[in-house]
This record gives structure tokens, C-alpha cells and sequence, in this order.
């Protein structure tokens, strides 16, 4: 088994990045391969619109000059997905939003590329506005047709600066248990 990580932060090492790093911890610890996919630095544009994805039918999107197409292959290949993001003004960043959309969509209209996958959101925040980013993480798994880890406290840790995340200690300890559901989880499905 597999879990692909996605860490949309421009701060590769920071808040979203340890949140992340519990989760997969405790999956390790199970035996489950992981691997985390940076969108730091990459280029990553947003949807468009042209439905080239509809007609091609090839699962892949039509723009080929950034990395969304190697993002939704790690996807296609992995038994569940995590996507990590920081809280920008109440919501996902736009690096993430623009992996959502084109993932979703390529996904979509090629008979439901993720569908029965195991997905679950981690969110990096500050103060507010955690909760709509999560639900916007959670939207993506729930139209995608996948099963929605859940933990024991909604998936968010708090922390400004790089590292101050690991102060919150209900925040990891949400990391540590959401690790264990997600490999309880792909046990039951691929055991």
C-alpha cells in the first residue's frame, strides 16, 4: 500500500510540512509506503476550461508545462492521498486550489480516476479560517467518490512561524491519531 502526500506551502520544511510528517509517521510505522510531493517553486496554474480533458479521454490534463499530470499519476498510482495546505485568507492556497481543480476534473471525466480511494486534508494555520480550508480539502475526496479519514479533533494545527506548529499539542497528537485511522482504514480495504 501507498500514501501520496501533497504539501502546497511555499515553505517546504514548515507548519504544513511537520503536520504532514505525523501523519505519515504513523502510517510508516504500519508498513504503508509514503512519499511527499512538494508543489514549493513548481509551476502550477489553475484550470482553464477548454474540457480538452473531456474529449482526450486519456487521463491527463491538455497543459503539459507544469507538474499537475506527474501529481495526478502519483495520485492514480497511491492507495490514499494527503493533501496539506496553509490557511491564505480563510482558504487553501492557490497552489493547492489549482491542484484540486485540474486533478478533480482530469479525475472526473475519465470514469473517476480516485474514486474508492482512501483521501484525507491536513491544514496549517495561524488563528482562523482553518475550517473552510478544510472543508475545501474534504470537498475534493467527498466529489472524487473516496472513503474521508477522519481523526480525533478536525484536522488543523496551529503555528505562525516555521516550527511553532510543534507546539500544538492537540494539533499533532490529531496528526498522530489520523495516521492510525488512515492505516486502519487501507487495511480494511486492501487487506
Amino acid at each position: 500500500m501507498k500514501v501520496v502526500a501533497f504539501n502546497s506551502s511555499p515553505r517546504p520544511k514548515g507548519n504544513t510540512a511537520i503536520l504532514l510528517s505525523r501523519v505519515l509517521d504513523e502510517l510508516g510505522k504500519e508498513g504503508i509506503e509514503t512519499e511527499v510531493v512538494s508543489l514549493a517553486g513548481k509551476r502550477i496554474t489553475g484550470c482553464i476550461a477548454c474540457y480538452k480533458c473531456l474529449e482526450r479521454a486519456d487521463g491527463h490534463c491538455v497543459i503539459t508545462d507544469d507538474i499537475v499530470n506527474d501529481c495526478l499519476d502519483r495520485m492514480v498510482g497511491a492507495d490514499g492521498i494527503l493533501l496539506g495546505s496553509p490557511t491564505y485568507f480563510g482558504d487553501v492556497n492557490a497552489s493547492m486550489k489549482a491542484l484540486i481543480e485540474r486533478t478533480g476534473m482530469v479525475a472526473r471525466v475519465n470514469g473517476g480516476l480516485l474514486k474508492r480511494k482512501v483521501g484525507a486534508g491536513v491544514v496549517a494555520v495561524r488563528r482562523a479560517g482553518a475550517m473552510h480550508a478544510f472543508t475545501s480539502l474534504n470537498l475534493f475526496f467527498l466529489i472524487a467518490q473516496m472513503f474521508v479519514v477522519g481523526s480525533s479533533y478536525w484536522n488543523i494545527g496551529f503555528g505562525r512561524e516555521p516550527g511553532a506548529v510543534e507546539k500544538d499539542e492537540e494539533g499533532i497528537s490529531t496528526m498522530q491519531t489520523l495516521g492510525q485511522q488512515m492505516a486502519w482504514l487501507l487495511s480494511k480495504i486492501h487487506g
